[in-house]
């Protein structure tokens, strides 16, 4: 699908030279900067380096001091508490976090992540009986709960108090919860929305620690943990993400925790520089491929335990069922496509609804994506299985699929999530009409224009500004992620020098060249667009990003492009 190249507006001339001169800086550098709302000195200290005391104040979210009480209590009581979280990367890393930091304070601290298979996402009234059989007095849910109105009224009923942590939208509704930290509550002052699950909790050990007088050590050491959670969750890498995500990369690079670095080991990366694009797409894969496909408290088991022997265990057994959830995720892949060219019109679709029986509830969430990157359509997948359908959804820019779910609310059983993706529960007669009104209000919403997926270009430059410097700046502006991606660049009128190859699987692989300045490009999975390549040719206009490539023990600047023309 061509794509639409936007160049960002150049920033004023007196900001531009302001900043380049604070920070002594190429003035590419600070239009970048610009672009992300970056225009003084103290901001660009707040990105480059944030700090611990960058963070807000935890008591500022709603109902934190009542969660706080209640859990302190609970840790002079010595009771029982249950940590019950979801299947997720996300829920994953909060249920242990949170585990951790309480079973270092004494308590008999148990877990529970409902099987996604069999129960679904959320609190469960199941979860709820086996606490109740435990002698728990106290249940505290975190990346899920908001919605848990009928859970909670049930632990109540068996005696167990409940504090809700969570991140996703909640109802008109709230649960009748000891305390709900949520900071997407209407009535919560908390000043970043934008946490993940694992951000929450975090936020709820540094409380407790705060008000016990605890040494930030005892908070902060599980950073690495949130970061992998928050990276994993797709959360905007700004604010109070960047902190904690920029803190934990620093941690996770020392490998710690002793099954994440059995994990690192396994994956092939250990001893490797680690940044969010590795956590992305080769530990949270792994991690989430455990709960995908069956039982997620493994996952907890590997981050919580102090057995080295026991930590690489279970990395095999998350690496053995990643390469099964690979192996599925293709087929039902292959699957979709094929129903797609069966029954879509995509010139005048807005909307894709697919489903079918057989599918595999856990891999619907990561197909959607991947249907998404094919035909720009926001997406639902529904696998049906017992009578019953269980969908993922994921959204484009611009498309509000949450909100497009809650006006279709009226063909589901259950939905919950947020503006990008989604969950949804469906009785299979019901899909036929919720398709045709999911579509009626994608093309209610999507004008033409915003099915064109765009590029957006920071800033025109020439090869020869590319220099050793420029790039150790742009590596300081990871950790990379949603609303603080890599730079992108446009040169324009380059030679192509030598014979351009596609390699690997469909990868482009050429050298460019302008004033006298060469640089290797590669391009992954744009083999496809060999054919415009013309060497011995000064026409070759490229939009890219500016990388190091580490190889053999050694760093050479190389450019990934995005796109060419």
């Amino acid at each position: 699908m061509p794509l639409k190249w936007v160049l960002a507006d150049t920033p004023d001339k007196d900001k531009l030279d302001l900043l380049s001169e604070a920070l002594s800086v190429p003035k590419m550098i600070s239009s970048v900067l610009i672009h992300r709302g970056i225009e003084t000195y103290d901001d660009a200290r707040r990105f480059f380096r944030p700090e611990w005391q960058d963070l807000h104040d935890p008591f500022l979210m709603k109902d934190m001091k009542a969660a706080v009480d209640r859990i302190i209590l609970a840790i002079e009581k010595k009771e029982r508490i249950l940590i019950y979280g979801d299947y997720d990367v996300d829920g994953i890393t909060a249920v242990s976090v949170l585990v951790l930091f309480l079973r270092e304070r004494g308590n008999d601290v148990f877990y529970y992540i409902p099987n996604r298979l069999k129960e679904g996402y959320g609190l469960s009234e199941s979860g709820i009986a086996q606490a109740a059989n435990l002698n728990i007095s106290l249940v505290i849910s975190v990346d899920c709960g908001i919605t848990g109105i009928a859970e909670v009224a049930y632990a109540r009923e068996r005696g167990i108090d409940c504090i809700i942590s969570d991140h996703h939208e909640p109802g008109v509704e709230l649960p009748r919860a000891i305390a709900i930290l949520d900071p997407k509550r209407g009535d919560c002052p908390y000043p970043f929305k934008d946490l993940a699950g694992v951000g929450v909790a975090f936020k709820l050990i540094q409380a407790i620690a705060r008000k016990l007088n605890l040494e930030e050590e005892t908070y902060q050491k599980y950073i690495d943990l949130v970061a992998i959670g928050s990276t994993a969750d797709i959360v905007p890498l700004v604010d109070e993400n960047r902190v904690l995500v920029k803190k934990g990369m620093e941690r996770i690079n020392r490998l710690e925790n002793l099954g994440l670095k059995a994990l690192a080991e396994s994956a092939g990366i250990a001893g490797k520089p680690i940044g969010t694009g590795q956590v992305v797409f080769v530990l949270a894969p792994r991690i989430n491929a455990v709960g995908r496909l069956g039982n997620a408290e493994r996952a907890v088991h590997l981050f919580i335990t102090d057995s080295e022997s026991q930590a690489g265990e279970i990395a095999k057994v998350l690496e053995a069922e990643n390469q099964h959830r690979k192996d599925i995720d293709e087929e039902t892949f292959q699957e979709a496509i094929a129903l797609i060219n069966e029954t879509y019109d995509v010139e005048s679709e807005r909307g894709v609804v697919l489903a079918k029986t057989g599918w595999h509830t856990g891999v619907v969430g990561i197909v959607a994506s991947r249907i998404v990157e094919r035909v720009y359509r926001p997406t639902v997948m529904i696998a049906i299985e017992n009578g019953i359908g269980k969908g993922s959804a994921r959204s484009i820019p611009d498309f509000d699929i949450y909100s497009a779910l809650k006006q279709c609310e009226e063909y589901l059983i259950a939905f919950g999530g947020h503006r990008y993706a989604a969950g949804l529960t469906i009785l299979p007669e019901k899909i036929s009409d919720f398709r045709a009104a999911f579509n009626e209000i994608a093309k209610a919403s999507i004008p033409e224009e915003l099915l064109i997926q765009k590029i957006i270009m920071d800033s025109e430059i020439t090869l020869p500004e590319i220099s050793d410097k420029v790039v150790r700046i742009l590596n300081q502006f990871a950790p990379f992620g949603p609303q603080n991606m890599r730079p992108v660049f446009v040169s324009r009128n380059l030679d192509v020098v030598g014979s351009p190859t596609v390699v690997g699987r469909n990868h482009l692989k050429f050298k460019v060249r302008q004033q006298g300045v060469v640089f290797d490009v590669i391009g992954f999975d744009l083999g496809d667009l060999l054919y415009r390549l013309s060497p011995g040719e000064s026409n070759l206009d490229m939009v890219y990003v500016i990388e190091e490539n580490h190889w053999n023990g050694q760093s050479k600047i190389q450019l990934r492009v995005k796109d060419l023309r």
